[in-house]
């Protein structure tokens, strides 16, 4: 009898099969660290490399982008923190909501209140690169009507302050990103990043909050009422703009329209504690 052909077991390079999987996330990453936010966005952790004989996915990805073909030149990688005409407008942008709000309560304008309600929701909460979903446009809807509902209650006033908070609320989100992507550069494993995102997030929350009760103490606004909203609009952002799924932060927005004192506390700490497990992830950072 012949004796039967010895079939080599698959499975030999199992790094080849993920590299075919992700060819086109691979190819296109400008360093190992994209690829890395990539692999973690698709749900696989430093627990999930010891299969494919890597002690984490930032050890995975530099194989992974040794093995994929790029071209021989390349763009530069962009500055940790964003420079030029691009900036500069980003900037601009942040001071009109203040300078339109400001002016038009000084001139005694019965729409100030709610030109300064649109300013604000369209300069802290606007469209990132947020994940998709089914209503796109729903939080940035509640965002304006839980500002519009909240200067309604109190006034003109709280408008005001919320509108000079846009431009530390700015800062404070440039700060953090640019922050977060020097701590993934320097990371050598998802949790290590983790660790050290987390309280670079807590530390722009906090300045914000104080930068925001010092724009409502400018504006004669009620502080308990305007550094809640403040840092529920300030989170809003950070994970509209690093890509976070909207299902969380329209739930919280929409608690902050119940018309009680505690609601709003009660949603700025429950997006705060999704912010924190959502921020602290790699593939909120990779570049856009």
């Amino acid at each position: 009898m012949a004796a039967r052909p010895v079939r080599r077991r698959a499975g030999g390079d199992p790094v080849k099969a993920l590299l075919h999987r992700h060819r086109e996330l691979c190819e296109r990453a400008v360093d190992p660290l994209e690829i890395a936010a990539g692999l973690e966005a698709h749900g696989i952790t430093d627990r999930t490399a010891a299969r494919f004989r890597h002690r984490d996915v930032f050890s995975l990805a530099e194989e992974l982008y040794a093995r994929s073909p790029h071209e021989e030149v390349t763009a530069a990688a962009p500055a940790l923190v964003p420079v030029g005409p691009a900036a500069f407008r980003a900037f601009g942008y942040a001071l009109l909501p203040a300078a339109l709000a400001c002016a038009a309560a000084a001139a005694g304008q019965a729409w100030a209140g709610a030109a300064a309600v649109a300013a604000v929701a369209a300069a802290l909460v606007w469209p990132g690169r947020a994940a998709g979903g089914r209503f796109p446009y729903a939080a940035h809807v509640l965002a304006a009507a839980v500002v519009g509902w909240a200067v309604h209650r109190h006034g003109t006033a709280l408008a005001v302050g919320l509108a000079l908070a846009v431009v530390p609320g700015h800062l404070a989100a440039v700060a953090f990103a640019a922050g977060a992507r020097a701590r993934l550069d320097g990371s050598r494993a998802l949790e290590d990043f983790a660790d050290r995102a987390r309280p670079l997030l807590l530390a722009a929350a906090a300045l914000f909050a104080g930068a925001a009760a010092a724009a409502a103490v400018l504006a004669g606004a009620p502080l308990p009422v305007a550094v809640p909203l403040a840092l529920l609009l300030f989170l809003t952002r950070l994970l509209l703009r690093h890509g976070a799924h909207r299902a969380p932060v329209g739930a919280a927005l929409a608690l902050a329209l119940v018309p009680v004192p505690a609601a709003a506390l009660a949603a700025v700490a429950g997006l705060l504690v999704h912010a924190v497990l959502a921020l602290a992830r790699a593939s909120a950072h990779a570049r856009p």
